[in-house]
């Protein structure tokens, strides 16, 4: 597990209580989001890898899984280092 996964995994296991989540577990599917916890997620890394979240990043795809999640993350910082 890389550092940006282990980072989500530990700020996602805060609400998720007992359950192991894997990276490769939709969120959403499991019934553990809902539209406050949404935004807190989106605050998180925002705050956490200091990027910018825009509308068009807004998809439940980039947020789905911690896979998904860290592609938006390397995403955006690549794109932050050109």
């Amino acid at each position: 597990m890389n550092e940006i996964q282990s980072k989500i995994k530990t700020f996602l296991s805060k609400f998720f209580g007992n359950h192991d989540l894997q990276s490769d577990e939709d969120i959403f599917a499991l019934g553990f989001v809902n539209s406050m916890f949404a935004m807190q997620l989106v605050l998180f890394v925002e705050q956490e890898f200091q990027i910018a979240i825009e509308n068009e990043d807004l998809e439940f795809e980039n947020f789905r899984t911690i896979n998904s999640l860290v592609n938006l993350i390397e995403r955006k910082t690549a794109i932050l280092v050109q």
